[in-house]
């Protein structure tokens, strides 16, 4: 039965992010499967990678006072000093600044250390910001006006070597020109001996540079610039960078004025450190400042180089809340420096990904600069990688396919991430050199899917191999930190007894939520074989399996249905980590792994449970309330008066008439004699005692109720007799006379007859049909 993998997603479910991202990881591929007879290997599953934050560094800051700077440069150059200082993102990294000029007279000296070594928690931060300002404004009587070059490396080189061994040195050389000591006292007699003999001090500082792994990032600004030398600098010292990436390897870079000083230090040291720098926004207070921060970050450090220090910063995260200076919210920690100085940061851990914003307002001391706001941050991948077969024989081809993580457990799948990623594996052993193995995620080489982002590579397990085999894969690209978790194995001998396959449907799931799988798997061996089912690199939420444990009866093949069910604290996105099949009967042999391909989407919330129901309502509400407003309107109609007329007759002919306009639904009126005694209808506008109201019901019935007497019902036409011969009657509107026939339009037609005054075709008004009010 082969073991292979049979699902895949390649949905995107990161955020879109930032160009940019710093990422250097190195992760294990297989996970322990036998002890070791000398104690080596792992815990189960490689055990848990640790989280220990981000690594601390040593840097020192040369900045150039030579007399060629004017009081713009230098004040860019401390701006630029301060702001790197201020934007480290370990507490635990120690800063050293130092001016250097010449010494071209008795008592001056070409190197002063303006900060000494200053672990870089608040406090540190803060100092450095004070003392760096120093600089600004140079002692002329104690640096002299040259570029000794030498003096100064070599100042900043001997402080990092009484550093830990352990941690990264590194060294920003700034400076506006070239090597000048001609007026030195220190390197000879002769200008050009001077000149020659700073030259072989800087061959030998740059040697001590390399014994000591010391970096040297040289930055030079201006039209004076010895690029070649710069180079050399770069090249002389420590050339290993933090990642296997050209970007982290120490270069020399050129920038055309002071102006581009601070953009240029901060990619600088964003590089050495690989870290991530986004450049923000800038205006002159009072403004709003935005700067980026992208959902991988997890250490960032906002600074703003407000370039006076008389100015308010106010911090709101990308929910437009006000964040505190210090202290925790919202599942950040916040720590601000450098309050009262020109560059001001604010250090956050877990910050939340999005776009920030900075309020600057200037306090009453003095015109405001244009400022500048920034990010440095730095994130942390993990990894997620099979072997298949996990415990390969001699000679055997073997697949490797990994992927990556976030420290949450997501699976990384978002191609902007992780562009010009580097991916290889590495396998050592017993009896055989290493063995270098490429992975790739163009569709070729043993991958499956081009463009899914999952690496993969095929090479085969050398014919020596005898023993403990280390499979250990490497992935860097312009992104975060390293996450090396060696996995160990063993070369078996034949054919395995057991073989696995793993299968579960692609699918969704809400977090505490299950899935459904299928483990396939043959037992050649003529002993039962007890198997277990294990998640590994499943992160804090975690999921279950169930049934964990399997026994294979010999000679058999079984299909056995199982669940996965993901802990209610399971992040959103696509779930990251292996699901494993282990044979507990044969050494804790790893017999198949997969990887756990669905997605966690966030629970349905009251409106996606009862939406249906809700429209269905709300439909049913409308159909009712149209029908309501359909009956009222119909009562109404049926209500008003309008088009009814009153007659008055006399013995049974009509004397007088009112037709109702409008649409009243009462109707007042009055029967008068004038002084011939012939009586006639009057309208009345309200009730009174001579008065008679009509009316209609609401099932359309007439109801007439005279001045004296009882309200009755009153059929249309049916005449009231009100006195001797007189009676009052109530016409309906005829339906002809209502809605009137549509005639078709005809087209005149000319004739030269004359129309008669009278007669058929005479125009004039109408009948009178009596009084209309």
């Amino acid at each position: 039965m082969s073991a292979r993998r049979t699902t895949r997603r390649g949905r995107r479910a990161a955020a879109p992010l930032v160009a940019g991202l710093l990422l250097a990881l190195g992760a294990a591929l297989a996970p322990p499967v036998a002890a070791q007879d000398d104690g080596e290997g792992g815990g189960e599953g490689g055990g848990e990678s640790g989280d220990p934050g981000v690594a601390p560094i040593d840097f020192t800051i040369v900045v150039d006072q030579s007399e060629s700077l004017s009081e713009e440069d230098l004040r860019r150059e401390v701006d630029a000093a301060t702001t790197i200082a201020q934007a480290e993102l370990s507490e635990r990294s120690r800063a050293t600044v130092i001016g250097f000029g010449s010494a071209e007279e008795e008592g001056q000296v070409a190197a002063v250390e303006a900060c000494q070594g200053t672990e870089l928690d608040a406090a540190g931060r803060q100092r450095i910001s004070e003392c760096v300002e120093e600089l600004a404004s140079p002692d002329r009587e104690l640096i002299g006006p040259g570029t000794d070059h030498p003096a100064a490396l070599a100042q900043a080189v001997d402080r990092l070597a009484r550093g830990d061994e352990e941690t990264p040195r590194v060294v920003f050389l700034l400076t506006d020109g070239r090597l000048d000591v001609s007026d030195s006292l220190n390197y000879g007699g002769s200008p050009e001996a001077r000149q020659r003999n700073a030259r072989e001090a800087l061959g030998e500082t740059l040697a001590r540079a390399r014994e000591n792994r010391v970096q040297i990032w040289p930055l030079g600004f201006g039209d004076d610039i010895d690029e070649e030398a710069l180079a050399g600098m770069a090249a002389g010292g420590y050339v290993e960078g933090c990642a296997e990436l050209p970007g982290a390897v120490p270069e020399m870079t050129v920038v055309g004025a002071s102006g581009d000083l601070l953009e240029a230090l901060q990619r600088t040291f964003a590089a050495a450190r690989c870290a991530a720098v986004e450049i923000g926004e800038s205006g002159v207070p009072p403004v709003d400042l935005e700067v980026t921060i992208p959902p991988i970050a997890t250490e960032g450090s906002i600074t703003v180089a407000k370039g006076v220090p008389g100015v308010d910063v106010t911090y709101y995260d990308p929910d437009d809340r006000e964040v505190p200076v210090q202290g925790e919210f919202d599942g950040s920690t916040f720590e601000v420096s450098g309050r009262n100085t020109a560059v001001e940061a604010l250090r956050v851990s877990d910050p939340k990904p999005g776009t920030w914003r900075v309020r600057l307002t200037p306090q009453d001391e003095g015109p405001p600069r244009e400022a500048v706001v920034s990010a440095i941050w730095q994130g942390r991948l993990l990894s997620s990688v099979t072997v298949q077969p996990p415990s390969p024989s001699p000679g055997e081809r073997v697949l490797v396919e990994a992927r990556l993580q976030t420290r949450e457990n997501v699976t990384v799948d978002d191609p902007e991430l992780v562009a010009g990623i580097r991916a290889s594996a590495l396998l050592t052993g017993d009896g055989f050199a290493p063995v270098p193995v490429p992975l790739g995620d163009g569709g070729t080489g043993g991958d499956r899917d081009a463009g899914d982002l999952v690496f993969s590579g095929e090479f085969t397990v050398p014919d020596e191999a005898t023993g403990q085999l280390v499979f250990t894969s490497e992935m860097a690209a312009p992104g975060v930190v390293a996450d090396e978790r060696p996995f160990y194995t063993r070369a078996t001998q034949g054919p395995p007894a057991v073989d696995a396959l793993v299968t579960f449907d692609e699918d969704e799931v809400h977090p505490g939520g299950t899935v459904e799988g299928e483990l396939l798997v043959g037992n050649t061996d003529g002993q039962p074989h007890d198997l277990r089912l294990e998640s590994r690199d499943t992160g804090e939420g975690g999921v279950r399996v169930a049934p964990a444990e399997v026994r294979v009866e010999p000679g058999s093949e079984e299909s056995v249905p199982f669940t996965v069910t993901f802990g209610d604290d399971t992040p959103l996105g696509n779930t990251g980590g292996v699901l494993a099949v282990v044979d507990a009967s044969e050494g804790e042999r790893v017999v198949h792994e997969a990887f756990l391909d669905v997605t966690v989407t966030a629970p349905p919330t009251w409106w996606d449970r009862f939406r249906w129901a809700v429209i269905a309502g709300a439909l049913v509400a409308a159909a009712l309330a149209t029908w309501v407003a359909g009956r009222r309107a119909a009562t109404r109609r049926r209500r008003q008066l309008g088009g009814h007329s009153v007659e008055l007759r006399q013995s049974g002919h009509r004397i007088d008439e009112q037709r109702i306009r409008g649409k009243p639904r009462v109707f007042y009126f009055r029967v008068e004699r004038g002084t011939g005694g012939r009586p006639s209808l009057v309208a009345a506008r309200s009730a009174g005692a001579s008065v008679y109201e009509l009316r209609r019901r609401a099932n359309g019935a007439l109801r007439l109720k005279p001045p004296r007497g009882q309200e009755r019902d009153l059929a249309a036409g049916t005449g009231l007799p009100i006195d001797d011969d007189i009676e009052v009657a109530v016409r309906s509107p005829d339906p002809r006379k209502e809605a009137p026939r549509r005639r078709p339009f005809r087209a005149a037609r000319p004739t030269n007859r004359p129309r008669p005054a009278d007669g058929p075709g005479a125009t004039g008004p109408g009948p009178d049909n009596g009084t209309d009010f």
